[in-house]
Protein backbone atom coordinates (compact mmCIF):
# COMPACT_ATOMS: atom_id res chain seq x y z
CA UNK A 1 0.00 0.00 0.00
CA UNK A 2 1.50 3.71 -0.92
CA UNK A 3 2.58 6.01 1.69
CA UNK A 4 0.78 9.01 2.41
CA UNK A 5 3.18 10.84 1.06
CA UNK A 6 3.44 9.19 -2.60
CA UNK A 7 -0.53 9.39 -2.71
CA UNK A 8 0.04 12.94 -2.60
CA UNK A 9 2.99 12.77 -5.29
CA UNK A 10 0.12 10.74 -7.55
CA UNK A 11 -2.06 13.19 -6.78
CA UNK A 12 0.24 16.31 -7.87
CA UNK A 13 0.45 13.84 -10.93
CA UNK A 14 -2.75 13.99 -11.64
CA UNK A 15 -3.70 17.26 -10.85
CA UNK A 16 -0.87 18.33 -13.36
CA UNK A 17 -2.12 16.26 -16.09
CA UNK A 18 -5.63 17.98 -15.98
CA UNK A 19 -4.42 21.41 -15.42
CA UNK A 20 -2.67 20.52 -19.08
CA UNK A 21 -5.91 19.84 -20.77
CA UNK A 22 -6.72 23.34 -20.33
CA UNK A 23 -6.13 26.82 -21.20
CA UNK A 24 -2.84 27.61 -19.62
CA UNK A 25 -4.68 30.61 -17.81
CA UNK A 26 -7.58 29.55 -17.04
CA UNK A 27 -5.39 26.36 -15.63
CA UNK A 28 -3.15 28.72 -13.28
CA UNK A 29 -6.78 30.40 -12.15
CA UNK A 30 -8.09 26.77 -10.86
CA UNK A 31 -4.33 26.65 -9.08
CA UNK A 32 -4.49 29.78 -6.80
CA UNK A 33 -8.00 28.47 -6.41
CA UNK A 34 -6.69 25.28 -4.84
CA UNK A 35 -4.20 27.22 -2.74
CA UNK A 36 -6.93 29.28 -1.50
CA UNK A 37 -8.97 26.45 -0.94
CA UNK A 38 -6.42 24.47 1.15
CA UNK A 39 -6.74 21.87 -1.42
CA UNK A 40 -2.69 21.49 -2.31
CA UNK A 41 -0.59 19.65 -0.21
CA UNK A 42 1.89 21.71 2.31
CA UNK A 43 5.83 21.16 2.48
CA UNK A 44 7.39 18.46 4.09
CA UNK A 45 10.89 19.60 4.10
CA UNK A 46 12.01 21.24 7.94
CA UNK A 47 15.21 23.47 6.09
CA UNK A 48 18.65 22.35 7.79
CA UNK A 49 20.45 25.54 9.28
CA UNK A 50 22.96 24.81 6.29
CA UNK A 51 20.47 26.30 4.39
CA UNK A 52 20.28 29.81 6.05
CA UNK A 53 21.22 32.40 4.04
CA UNK A 54 21.01 36.33 4.21
CA UNK A 55 20.39 38.47 0.51
CA UNK A 56 20.37 42.11 1.08
CA UNK A 57 19.48 42.33 4.88
CA UNK A 58 16.81 39.54 4.23
CA UNK A 59 17.15 36.88 6.41
CA UNK A 60 15.54 33.44 5.22
CA UNK A 61 15.28 29.92 6.54
CA UNK A 62 15.93 28.59 2.98
CA UNK A 63 16.81 30.29 -0.23
CA UNK A 64 14.08 28.95 -2.07
CA UNK A 65 11.46 31.69 -2.66
CA UNK A 66 8.48 31.95 -5.10
CA UNK A 67 9.26 34.46 -8.36
CA UNK A 68 6.74 37.55 -8.77
CA UNK A 69 4.11 36.38 -11.36
CA UNK A 70 2.53 33.79 -9.71
CA UNK A 71 0.62 35.26 -7.19
CA UNK A 72 -0.09 38.35 -9.13
CA UNK A 73 -2.60 40.06 -6.25
CA UNK A 74 -1.35 38.74 -3.27
CA UNK A 75 -4.27 36.16 -2.96
CA UNK A 76 -2.23 32.85 -1.78
CA UNK A 77 1.00 34.34 0.02
CA UNK A 78 -0.20 32.01 2.86
CA UNK A 79 -0.57 28.67 1.21
CA UNK A 80 3.10 29.37 -0.48
CA UNK A 81 4.34 29.91 2.88
CA UNK A 82 3.05 26.37 4.13
CA UNK A 83 3.99 24.55 0.31
CA UNK A 84 7.80 25.04 1.95
CA UNK A 85 9.13 28.66 -0.01
CA UNK A 86 11.28 30.06 2.14
CA UNK A 87 10.39 33.85 0.62
CA UNK A 88 7.50 34.53 -1.03
CA UNK A 89 7.45 37.72 -4.16
CA UNK A 90 4.04 38.77 -5.42
CA UNK A 91 2.69 41.04 -8.02
CA UNK A 92 3.40 42.98 -9.98
CA UNK A 93 1.32 45.65 -8.83
CA UNK A 94 0.79 48.92 -10.41
CA UNK A 95 -1.26 52.06 -8.76
CA UNK A 96 -4.25 51.14 -10.32
CA UNK A 97 -6.14 48.23 -11.49
CA UNK A 98 -5.52 47.47 -15.24
CA UNK A 99 -6.62 44.11 -16.95
CA UNK A 100 -3.47 43.56 -19.14
CA UNK A 101 -2.73 42.81 -23.00
CA UNK A 102 -5.54 40.95 -24.43
CA UNK A 103 -6.18 36.88 -24.00
CA UNK A 104 -4.06 34.71 -25.16
CA UNK A 105 -1.57 35.99 -23.37
CA UNK A 106 -0.06 32.60 -21.30
CA UNK A 107 1.82 29.74 -23.57
CA UNK A 108 3.22 26.46 -22.69
CA UNK A 109 6.07 25.06 -24.70
CA UNK A 110 5.81 21.51 -23.04
CA UNK A 111 8.69 20.25 -25.49
CA UNK A 112 10.91 23.14 -24.42
CA UNK A 113 9.71 22.74 -20.65
CA UNK A 114 9.12 26.62 -21.13
CA UNK A 115 6.50 29.39 -21.03
CA UNK A 116 5.68 32.20 -22.92
CA UNK A 117 3.45 35.08 -21.46
CA UNK A 118 2.68 38.99 -22.40
CA UNK A 119 0.60 39.36 -19.36
CA UNK A 120 1.29 42.80 -19.43
CA UNK A 121 1.36 43.53 -15.46
CA UNK A 122 -2.64 42.63 -15.47
CA UNK A 123 -3.50 42.93 -11.77
CA UNK A 124 -5.94 44.24 -9.30
CA UNK A 125 -4.14 47.14 -8.49
CA UNK A 126 -2.11 48.42 -4.97
CA UNK A 127 -5.29 48.99 -2.85
CA UNK A 128 -6.54 45.62 -3.02
CA UNK A 129 -3.14 44.07 -3.29
CA UNK A 130 -2.43 46.33 0.20
CA UNK A 131 -5.28 44.89 1.96
CA UNK A 132 -4.38 41.33 1.26
CA UNK A 133 -0.76 41.64 2.55
CA UNK A 134 -1.87 43.70 5.27
CA UNK A 135 -3.32 40.11 6.25
CA UNK A 136 -0.78 37.58 5.73
CA UNK A 137 0.83 35.93 8.87
CA UNK A 138 3.35 33.75 7.44
CA UNK A 139 6.72 33.25 8.56
CA UNK A 140 8.60 33.50 5.21
CA UNK A 141 9.15 36.83 4.47
CA UNK A 142 6.89 38.45 2.15
CA UNK A 143 7.87 41.40 -0.56
CA UNK A 144 6.08 43.20 -3.70
CA UNK A 145 7.31 43.12 -6.70
CA UNK A 146 6.54 47.01 -8.16
CA UNK A 147 5.35 47.97 -11.43
CA UNK A 148 4.06 50.73 -13.78
CA UNK A 149 0.25 51.39 -15.55
CA UNK A 150 0.80 51.09 -18.91
CA UNK A 151 -0.93 54.41 -19.84
CA UNK A 152 0.88 56.14 -16.73
CA UNK A 153 2.62 59.42 -17.75
CA UNK A 154 4.85 59.43 -15.52
CA UNK A 155 6.34 55.26 -15.01
CA UNK A 156 8.45 56.49 -12.61
CA UNK A 157 6.59 57.89 -9.74
CA UNK A 158 4.48 54.88 -10.28
CA UNK A 159 7.00 52.70 -8.49
CA UNK A 160 7.18 55.03 -6.08
CA UNK A 161 3.45 55.16 -5.38
CA UNK A 162 3.04 51.44 -4.70
CA UNK A 163 5.96 51.19 -1.86
CA UNK A 164 4.39 53.99 -0.24
CA UNK A 165 1.47 52.55 -0.44
CA UNK A 166 2.24 49.24 0.26
CA UNK A 167 5.70 49.19 2.10
CA UNK A 168 4.54 49.37 5.69
CA UNK A 169 3.16 45.70 5.03
CA UNK A 170 6.37 43.89 3.35
CA UNK A 171 9.87 42.85 3.96
CA UNK A 172 11.09 44.00 0.69
CA UNK A 173 10.02 45.31 -2.47
CA UNK A 174 11.40 44.74 -5.84
CA UNK A 175 12.17 47.44 -8.95
CA UNK A 176 10.75 45.68 -12.01
CA UNK A 177 12.18 47.25 -14.88
CA UNK A 178 12.90 44.29 -17.25
CA UNK A 179 9.68 43.09 -18.23
CA UNK A 180 9.16 42.93 -22.10
CA UNK A 181 5.27 42.73 -22.10
CA UNK A 182 4.88 46.76 -21.23
CA UNK A 183 6.12 48.65 -23.99
CA UNK A 184 9.10 50.94 -23.25
CA UNK A 185 9.60 49.74 -19.81
CA UNK A 186 13.00 48.21 -20.70
CA UNK A 187 14.06 51.46 -21.62
CA UNK A 188 14.09 52.27 -18.03
CA UNK A 189 17.38 49.79 -17.77
CA UNK A 190 19.43 52.74 -18.86
CA UNK A 191 21.91 54.52 -16.65
CA UNK A 192 19.76 58.02 -16.52
CA UNK A 193 16.37 56.70 -16.26
CA UNK A 194 17.56 54.23 -13.55
CA UNK A 195 18.96 56.38 -11.63
CA UNK A 196 16.25 59.05 -11.83
CA UNK A 197 14.28 56.02 -10.94
CA UNK A 198 15.80 54.23 -8.09
CA UNK A 199 16.18 57.48 -6.45
CA UNK A 200 12.43 58.03 -6.26
CA UNK A 201 11.89 54.84 -5.04
CA UNK A 202 14.71 55.50 -2.21
CA UNK A 203 12.75 58.46 -1.24
CA UNK A 204 10.02 56.71 -0.67
CA UNK A 205 11.60 54.24 0.83
CA UNK A 206 13.20 56.81 3.79
CA UNK A 207 9.31 57.92 4.31
CA UNK A 208 8.17 54.33 5.31
CA UNK A 209 7.39 53.69 9.36
CA UNK A 210 10.75 51.08 8.79
CA UNK A 211 13.63 50.75 6.25
CA UNK A 212 13.09 47.62 4.12
CA UNK A 213 15.53 46.26 1.15
CA UNK A 214 15.05 47.35 -2.02
CA UNK A 215 16.14 45.07 -5.29
CA UNK A 216 16.02 45.48 -8.73
CA UNK A 217 15.04 43.07 -11.65
CA UNK A 218 16.98 42.78 -14.66
CA UNK A 219 16.54 41.29 -17.79
CA UNK A 220 18.91 38.69 -19.50
CA UNK A 221 19.41 40.56 -22.67
CA UNK A 222 21.42 43.19 -21.72
CA UNK A 223 25.49 43.26 -23.16
CA UNK A 224 28.23 43.22 -20.87
CA UNK A 225 28.49 47.14 -21.18
CA UNK A 226 25.33 47.39 -19.98
CA UNK A 227 25.37 44.62 -16.93
CA UNK A 228 28.10 46.88 -15.80
CA UNK A 229 26.54 50.40 -16.31
CA UNK A 230 23.54 48.85 -14.39
CA UNK A 231 25.91 47.77 -11.72
CA UNK A 232 27.31 51.20 -11.04
CA UNK A 233 23.77 53.28 -10.50
CA UNK A 234 22.17 50.34 -8.39
CA UNK A 235 25.64 50.32 -6.15
CA UNK A 236 25.14 54.68 -6.09
CA UNK A 237 21.43 54.38 -5.36
CA UNK A 238 22.30 51.80 -2.61
CA UNK A 239 20.57 48.62 -4.12
CA UNK A 240 19.84 45.97 -1.64
CA UNK A 241 20.10 43.06 -3.69
CA UNK A 242 20.09 42.20 -7.59
CA UNK A 243 17.33 39.80 -9.09
CA UNK A 244 18.87 38.02 -12.20
CA UNK A 245 16.87 37.53 -14.54
CA UNK A 246 13.23 37.99 -15.90
CA UNK A 247 12.14 36.53 -18.99
CA UNK A 248 13.62 36.53 -22.40
CA UNK A 249 12.91 37.87 -26.14
CA UNK A 250 15.54 35.15 -27.66
CA UNK A 251 13.86 32.35 -28.99
CA UNK A 252 17.16 30.16 -29.71
CA UNK A 253 16.64 26.31 -30.03
CA UNK A 254 13.03 26.59 -29.54
CA UNK A 255 11.07 23.52 -30.73
CA UNK A 256 7.46 24.32 -29.82
CA UNK A 257 4.87 25.78 -32.19
CA UNK A 258 4.16 28.63 -29.60
CA UNK A 259 8.11 29.41 -29.94
CA UNK A 260 7.15 32.50 -32.29
CA UNK A 261 4.74 34.13 -29.99
CA UNK A 262 5.22 37.38 -28.33
CA UNK A 263 6.48 37.83 -24.73
CA UNK A 264 8.55 36.78 -22.42
CA UNK A 265 10.57 33.46 -22.19
CA UNK A 266 10.67 31.20 -19.04
CA UNK A 267 11.76 28.16 -18.28
CA UNK A 268 14.35 25.51 -19.09
CA UNK A 269 15.47 27.62 -22.09
CA UNK A 270 16.28 30.71 -19.94
CA UNK A 271 18.83 28.37 -17.79
CA UNK A 272 21.84 28.90 -19.55
CA UNK A 273 21.60 32.57 -20.64
CA UNK A 274 20.43 33.91 -16.98
CA UNK A 275 23.17 31.91 -15.25
CA UNK A 276 26.08 33.81 -17.64
CA UNK A 277 24.26 36.87 -16.41
CA UNK A 278 24.22 36.35 -12.85
CA UNK A 279 28.23 35.45 -13.15
CA UNK A 280 28.75 38.04 -14.85
CA UNK A 281 27.61 40.35 -12.44
CA UNK A 282 28.97 38.78 -9.68
CA UNK A 283 32.60 39.37 -10.97
CA UNK A 284 31.67 42.99 -10.97
CA UNK A 285 29.54 44.19 -8.44
CA UNK A 286 30.02 43.20 -4.50
CA UNK A 287 25.82 44.12 -4.66
CA UNK A 288 24.44 40.53 -3.68
CA UNK A 289 22.53 38.60 -6.37
CA UNK A 290 19.33 36.28 -6.79
CA UNK A 291 19.21 34.03 -8.87
CA UNK A 292 16.16 33.17 -11.13
CA UNK A 293 15.94 31.32 -14.60
CA UNK A 294 15.19 27.97 -16.11
CA UNK A 295 15.32 26.30 -11.88
CA UNK A 296 14.36 22.86 -12.85
CA UNK A 297 16.01 20.58 -10.11
CA UNK A 298 18.49 21.10 -6.64
CA UNK A 299 21.32 21.14 -9.14
CA UNK A 300 20.29 23.77 -10.90
CA UNK A 301 19.50 25.67 -8.15
CA UNK A 302 23.11 24.64 -6.57
CA UNK A 303 24.62 26.05 -10.23
CA UNK A 304 22.78 29.36 -9.77
CA UNK A 305 24.37 29.16 -5.68
CA UNK A 306 27.95 28.63 -7.45
CA UNK A 307 27.64 31.04 -10.01
CA UNK A 308 26.78 33.88 -7.35
CA UNK A 309 23.55 33.63 -6.23
CA UNK A 310 23.05 34.19 -2.04
CA UNK A 311 19.24 32.79 -2.66
CA UNK A 312 17.03 31.81 -5.95
CA UNK A 313 13.73 32.00 -7.27
CA UNK A 314 11.16 29.62 -9.42
CA UNK A 315 8.16 29.65 -11.21
CA UNK A 316 7.95 27.86 -14.37
CA UNK A 317 8.83 24.64 -13.11
CA UNK A 318 6.23 24.27 -11.37
CA UNK A 319 3.97 24.36 -14.04
CA UNK A 320 5.69 21.21 -15.17
CA UNK A 321 6.27 19.37 -11.77
CA UNK A 322 4.23 21.01 -9.27
CA UNK A 323 4.53 22.33 -5.35
CA UNK A 324 6.49 19.11 -4.92
CA UNK A 325 9.36 20.69 -6.70
CA UNK A 326 9.96 23.27 -3.70
CA UNK A 327 9.96 19.85 -1.16
CA UNK A 328 12.58 18.20 -3.22
CA UNK A 329 14.69 21.22 -3.95
CA UNK A 330 15.26 22.29 -0.65
CA UNK A 331 15.85 18.44 0.52
CA UNK A 332 18.18 18.33 -2.76
CA UNK A 333 20.13 21.46 -2.18
CA UNK A 334 20.80 20.54 1.39
CA UNK A 335 22.27 17.43 0.70
CA UNK A 336 24.41 18.94 -2.44
CA UNK A 337 26.11 21.11 -0.04
CA UNK A 338 26.53 18.97 2.68
CA UNK A 339 28.41 16.42 -0.01
CA UNK A 340 30.75 18.80 -0.74
CA UNK A 341 31.38 19.94 2.64
CA UNK A 342 29.78 23.18 2.70
CA UNK A 343 28.10 24.68 6.04
CA UNK A 344 26.05 27.35 4.87
CA UNK A 345 24.97 28.92 1.51
CA UNK A 346 27.33 31.53 1.73
CA UNK A 347 30.27 29.42 1.53
CA UNK A 348 29.21 27.97 -1.51
CA UNK A 349 28.22 31.79 -3.52
CA UNK A 350 30.53 31.96 -6.64
CA UNK A 351 32.45 29.08 -6.05
CA UNK A 352 32.17 28.00 -9.63
CA UNK A 353 31.55 31.61 -11.20
CA UNK A 354 34.26 31.05 -13.48
CA UNK A 355 32.93 28.37 -15.68
CA UNK A 356 30.04 30.26 -16.70
CA UNK A 357 31.95 32.80 -17.91
CA UNK A 358 34.08 31.15 -20.56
Amino acid sequence: MCSPWRWSDVLNRLGLMALHQLDPERAHGLAIKALKSGLLPAGRATPSRRLRTSVGGLNLSSPVGIAAGFDKNAEVAQPLARAGFGWIEVGAATPRPQPGNPKPRLFRLSEDRAAINRFGFNNDGMDVIAERMAAYQGDAPLGLNLGANKDSEDRAKDYATVLKHCGKHLDFATVNISSPNTEKLRDLQGAEALAALLDGVMSARAGLPRSIPIFLKIAPDLTDGELEEIAVVAADAGVDAIIATNTTIDRAGLRSHHSAQKGGLSGAPLFDPSTRVLARLSSITPIPLIGVGGIGSAEQAYAKIRAGASAIQLYTALIYRGLGLVDEITKGLDKLLKDDGYTSIAEAVGTDRVRWLT
